[in-house]
């Protein structure tokens, strides 16, 4: 399916980044009133310049200062530390003899934690990589995804010591090497299919809509690929309903328009919409002109968001729930880590939400708080995705702080946080 809005724009390259592309991935002719604008600071008439980056440190906390204390939980539900000492802590992924791999954005790093004579050990697997934060596991194997770079180590869990040389998989991927909003999200689908998210090479701009801002879909050796949605600026999660079989994703949207949004995005790709366009760069949340790129009747043919997920939100990794530690209630909804604002004045998520979807749309309630204090405008850490364990029991991992939470329900009588 090609939106109106898709077939409008054409197949426009914006910016140096995307020229990087250009031999990969042909570009057709440039339209009119074609863009080259890639607003990453604040300069545009759309752009709100009072707004400051807040920085997350990739160090190590000491256990001590891990704020677990401060984390709150609906009433039976605890909290506890269940790693630490893994700086940039991201997406996580488990392996079929129980590793936790985990991937890092800016410190370059895949951590494996294992448990070693009773205690919780992780170790650095992989350095020196451009943000390898997606990560996928099938048959044995670790699928490791940096930038335009893909790599499987076979067999990993046996050579965690010495992963050796992986087998090299990028050139039959074939995916751009841009690195702006491009740290990969990766998973496999119920059909076997590796999934991957191309984001958008700028803030906000006219992309090659054949190249960037797309879910992909591949066979495991890179064959076969289709491109599951289009417009979508930048996913870091996604996620397939247990019972529909239909995939969920979050999307964030562009910075340095303002306080207030335009907020970010939980979306669907309902069955017979796969190739849907979600607006990216035209339409934004439900319905919001983009100021900057701008055409006429930017929304019409766009997806619309199954919810809005809040203003500069960052909602990161999703998971539905299909434990059975947890009350019936949390049977089949997701789970979304809110990193948080990047920029915003009044600081806005750090936290996790769950999302009760039904007929297509979500509804959000609050899960997991405590990390923001929203009277001093601080936060003290950053949840950034989600993992189910075999027990029903979830991971949250934490950025800031570089440490993972085990989230259990220990029943009613479990003292209120």
């Amino acid at each position: 399916m090609t939106s109106p809005s898709l077939r409008r724009s054409g197949f426009a390259v914006a910016g140096t980044f995307a020229l990087l592309a250009a031999a990969s991935f042909p570009a057709a002719a440039q339209p009119p009133g074609f863009s080259k604008m890639d607003l990453t600071k604040p300069a545009a008439s759309g752009q709100d310049a009072k707004l400051r980056p807040h920085a997350t440190p990739n160090t190590v906390t000491p256990g001590d200062k891990i704020p677990v204390d401060k984390v709150k939980l609906p009433r039976g539900f605890k909290a506890e530390i269940w790693s630490q000492g893994h700086p940039g802590a991201r997406t996580m992924v488990e392996g079929a003899k129980g590793t936790i791999f985990m991937g890092t954005r800016l410190i370059g790093r895949v951590y494996a934690i294992t448990n070693k004579d009773g205690k919780r050990e992780t170790k650095v697997l992989l350095q020196g990589l451009t943000q390898p934060n997606g990560l996928a596991f099938k048959d044995g194997a670790l699928y490791v995804l940096a930038i335009n770079r893909v790599l499987r180590y076979d067999n990993i869990e046996d050579k965690l010591d010495n992963p050796g040389q992986p087998v090299e998989l990028t050139d039959k991927f074939n995916l751009p090497d841009t690195i702006h909003h491009n740290w990969k999200y990766a998973a496999f689908g119920p059909d076997g299919k590796l999934y991957i998210q191309v984001g958008a090479n700028c803030n906000v701009c006219e992309i090659n809509n054949g190249t960037h801002g797309q879910i992909r879909r591949y066979n495991p050796d890179g064959t076969g690929m289709e491109i599951v949605a289009r417009g979508v600026r930048n996913t870091v999660g996604f996620d397939w309903h247990p019972v529909t079989g239909e995939l969920w994703f979050t999307d964030n949207g562009r910075d340095w328009a303002g306080n207030a949004g335009p907020e970010d995005e939980l979306n669907r790709v309902a069955k017979g919409q796969e190739g849907a366009f979600y607006g990216f760069p035209y339409c934004h949340a439900n319905g919001v002109p983009d100021p900057d790129v701008r055409i006429p009747n930017a929304c019409r043919g766009v997806v619309l968001p199954a919810a809005l997920t809040g203003p500069h939100s960052a909602g990161l990794g999703i998971r539905f729930y299909t434990g059975d530690m947890f009350p019936a209630r949390y049977k089949n909804v997701a789970f979304i880590a809110r990193r948080g604002s990047w920029n915003r004045e009044q600081k806005f998520g750090y936290d996790v939400v769950i999302a009760r979807t039904s007929g297509g749309k979500a509804r959000l309630s609050p899960f997991l708080t405590g990390l923001l204090d929203e009277g001093k405008n601080e936060f003290h850490g950053r949840p950034t995705y989600v993992h189910q364990m075999k027990d029903g029991s979830l991971l949250v991992s934490d950025e800031q702080n570089g440490a993972t939470y085990r989230i259990s329900y220990q029943g009613r009588t479990a003292k209120k946080k």
